[in-house]
């Protein structure tokens, strides 16, 4: 175990646990039982078999306390070196309370040391928790996969701007929501924690609003990416400018209505770097599948990129001719609508790893 020192810790302040780099930490994917785990045990995440004290990761407890609204170089918030563990959490704002209010942003820029454009970033998600027992969701007229065209016309009425607040038991690992004008009159859900959005500063000098996903990941809303799933993306510039927020406690397939339950989160990433690697969109691993996220519009369009780098994956690492792995992913290939409201489509293609070359 780490040998730990404390202080009081400011603002924006971290404490450091130190060790050396890139463990294997493999965290069985979440089923039921959410229970709040203490902030120091949080700071120890257990270590994969072989590894002793003398080669255990680098450890940051980190407490944000600012939030940005866009992916974007920027001054960092944290700077980490690579196979550093990360123990932290979403942002707080009024967005989460029950009266509702502004989107408290995402946590970052994290600056990763030695990360540069020729190198592939890859974030291990260990934990997600919902660190609260609320989690709002909406739908409203102007905002959703189901909604008429905010921009043009029509004679049908607009759809309510409805509020709902789902009461979380992360002891028990669901969800219920009141349900006064259904017959069932309340529902109970298994939660599925996620995070929606997971970004690099995108290229060049531009600046996405939080609500877009891309090339540099960003607001990709896959519930895939949750605890277990190492999450690989592209680095436009020196040092990745990592970001990280807008936690969902479940959210199904395309969030249709434009939200997830809305909640905070308790998160432990490891944060690491596959040098002389690079990729062109957000790939995503875990125990079953090889993944890719591919964004754009028309919604055919993120389907295509979503395959076509998975293709290219196949083909560079796992020793697939091309055109034998278009057709092998022909017969195997699952996807997903990951989202379907944002100002790109995400699709998930998805390859099964039980037929990966051994």
């Amino acid at each position: 175990m780490f040998g730990l020192i404390l202080t009081s810790l400011a603002p924006g302040e971290t404490h450091r646990f130190h060790g050396s780099r890139r463990p294997t930490l493999r965290t069985p994917r979440l089923r039921r039982a959410l229970l709040p785990i203490p902030l120091m045990a949080l700071a120890a995440p257990p270590a994969a078999a072989g590894t002793t004290a003398a080669n255990a990761p680098d450890t940051v407890v980190f407490k944000p306390t600012i939030g940005y609204q866009t992916f974007a170089v920027r001054e960092p918030v944290l700077s980490v070196k690579p196979g550093t563990v990360i123990v932290t959490e979403t942002l707080m704002g009024p967005y989460y309370t029950e009266e509702g209010g502004a989107w408290p942003g995402e946590v970052g820029p994290i600056y990763v040391e030695g990360a540069t454009p020729n190198d592939m970033l890859a974030v291990r998600i260990l934990r997600v928790r919902p660190n609260r027992e609320l989690a709002p969701a909406r739908i409203n007229p102007e905002f959703g996969g189901l909604n008429a065209d905010a921009r043009v016309r029509f004679l049908n009425p607009p759809i309510p701007d409805r509020r709902f607040l789902w009461r979380l038991d992360r002891q028990r690992g669901v969800g219920t929501l009141d349900l006064p004008n259904s017959r069932m009159q309340r529902i109970e859900i298994e939660l599925e924690p996620m995070l929606g959005r997971v970004a690099v500063a995108p290229a060049g000098d531009e600046a996405f609003s939080g609500l877009w996903p891309g090339s540099f990941g960003g607001n990709m809303d896959a519930p895939e990416v949750r605890e277990g799933t190492t999450v690989y993306l592209p680095i436009f510039h020196d040092g990745a400018y990592l970001y990280f927020g807008d936690g969902h406690a479940r959210q199904g397939e395309g969030e249709i209505a434009g939200t997830g339950l809305e909640t905070t989160m308790d998160v432990v990433l490891q944060v690491d770097l596959v040098k002389g690697k690079r990729i062109d969109w957000p790939r995503l691993e875990d125990d079953q599948y090889i993944m890719v996220a591919g964004s754009g519009r028309p919604l055919i369009d993120a389907f295509r990129l979503a395959h076509v780098e998975l293709v290219e994956w196949l083909e560079q690492d796992y020793g697939f001719e091309r055109w034998e792995a278009y057709q092998v992913l022909a017969q195997l290939a699952e996807s997903t609508v990951a989202n379907i409201v944002d100002p790109n489509y995400t699709v998930v293609a998805k390859f099964p790893k039980q037929y990966l070359p051994r």
